[in-house]
């Protein structure tokens, strides 16, 4: 079996976020069950030099995009045993950043028609061709409009896979014709409430669509989630599947890890300690060994639950001996919020408004509690993080959240149902109390480090959903 994996980004080679880990690890995964799988994406001007250096030219070609045909150099580069394939335009991808430019809907149709052009070119005929987001959800429109019924390409199924359904690439309708190339008898498939939806045209047309977690799946088919195609996704519920996913167990290793003070692991956690003094140290709060710390490392928005967390912390501060260590950006609200916390309370809340991938391994690493009281979260990989580190989670049951996080005797975390302040409160007084018992709290402690998210069982269901849709079509 033969799969190219479509993506805007992916590490190590350009990265905003989640969806560069999950293609810098899945597609690893694969190979190592015999899955033949590559990777293709965007070969943007901040790939660093050190990566360029090890890249192989392999070949130009036109790519069309409506009435123009745009050159495309197609790159070949291989990381972690997996063949990478960078498509070269300057005009479209040599840019300070990945998205958030008025031409995106042209940009992104070029490498969607691209991701089909190549293939006569790159000695690689795949079985599946797995597109992410909405950045490549034109690959299968375009597949199913122009290229079904060609030789060498009517054998090839899709799969559209929704990473976050709250960015749909959405656009005037005016770009039907001109930008991406499609016709009147096309509109139906890309349109929603007036405008174009390139979302929904991924879902429209991919044989199979998946989400990151289960219940993120049927989650989107309710609207207080599926931002406006929830009557869309409910037409198509019988070829939408969740699967969770994992995190690259080797870059997120306590036993090995290079940018924490003190390696540890499951088995020999007595490091753990070490890392939580330096981290309150790094964050300038007092070394005590005997107050718990609750990490956040996040975005600082809205939907990640912060406006819970302003409602209740103050609260906390005054009541509780308890220490916070944030790491994040975002709205502006938020980040004001946490320096007022920190300027009122230096001795329990330190702050680090940014990011840093390195201090973000440590607050995983020092912490012992981490909080998450997302609105909604499709996967969530922060929760998985901390587990490995073996930091609890105190989360709301969403998404990703709620499949991987479980309270309980025999449960990793702590979590909470209903999204308002009362709540949250309870589950971290339920966490502070569990603390002061230190036989319980080791034995919560052993049940996170023992929590598995790696690659592994995901690939597996991923395989499954491949062999389906081949013996399906």
């Amino acid at each position: 079996m033969k799969v190219l994996y479509a993506v805007s980004e992916a590490r190590p080679f350009a990265a905003s976020g989640g969806l560069a880990d999950v293609a810098g690890s899945l597609p690893q995964a694969l190979r190592k069950r015999l899955v033949g799988c590559r990777v293709v994406m965007p070969l943007y001007a901040s790939v660093p030099e050190e990566l360029r250096q090890n890249m192989k030219f392999i070949t130009h070609i036109s790519v069309p995009v409506s009435w123009r045909s745009q050159y495309c150099g197609i790159f070949e580069a291989r990381h972690g045993g997996v063949i990478y394939y960078l498509l070269d335009n300057q005009y479209y991808f040599k840019r300070d950043n990945y998205y958030s430019y008025y031409d995106d809907a042209e940009r992104f149709a070029f490498f969607a028609r691209a991701v089909l052009e190549i293939i006569p070119h790159i000695g690689f005929v795949p079985d599946i061709i797995h597109c992410n987001d909405w950045q490549t959800a034109l690959t299968p429109v375009y597949h199913s409009c122009f290229y079904a019924n060609k030789e060498g390409y009517s054998h090839i199924k899709t799969i559209f896979t929704i990473h976050n359904i709250q960015y749909q690439g959405v656009f005037g309708r005016e770009i039907l014709h001109d930008v991406l190339g499609l016709g009147d008898e096309h509109y139906s498939l890309l349109e929603y409430d007036g405008a174009i939806n390139l979302m929904k045209g991924g879902i429209e047309c991919a044989h199979m669509v998946t989400t990151v977690s289960p219940t993120y799946a049927k989650e989107i088919l309710d609207p207080w989630y599926s931002h406006g195609l929830d009557s869309i996704l409910l037409q198509r519920a019988w070829k939408i599947k969740g699967i969770l996913n994992g995190i690259d167990t080797d870059y997120y290793n306590p036993e090995t890890d290079p940018d924490i003070p003190a390696n540890y692991s499951c088995l020999s956690p007595e490091n753990k300690a070490l890392n939580k003094a330096a981290l309150q140290k790094e964050m300038g709060l007092p070394e005590k060994e005997d107050t718990p710390l609750i990490g956040i490392v996040s975005r600082l928005v809205g939907h990640k639950g912060f406006d819970l967390v302003k409602a209740i912390l103050e609260g906390v501060l005054q009541n509780e001996d308890v220490q916070l260590a944030v790491l994040g950006s975002g709205e502006w609200q938020y980040e004001s919020f946490f320096k007022e916390m920190h300027e009122k309370h230096p001795e329990k809340v330190g702050v680090f408004i940014g990011f840093n991938p390195s201090l973000a391994k440590r607050v995983y690493a020092g912490s012992d509690l981490f909080l998450m009281p997302s609105k909604s979260e499709p996967c969530g990989l922060a929760q998985m993080v901390a587990l490995r580190y073996g930091t609890v989670p105190i989360v709301r049951a969403t998404g990703g959240l709620k499949d991987s996080v479980f309270e309980g005797e025999e449960g990793n975390g702590f979590v909470f149902e209903g999204y308002n302040p009362e709540e949250l409160l309870k589950a971290i007084d339920r966490a502070l109390r569990l603390y002061e018992d230190k036989k319980s709290w080791r034995n919560l402690r052993q049940r996170a480090f023992d929590s598995d998210y790696s690659w592994g069982k995901s690939a597996n269901e991923y395989i499954k959903i491949y062999k389906e849709v081949i013996k399906m079509y």
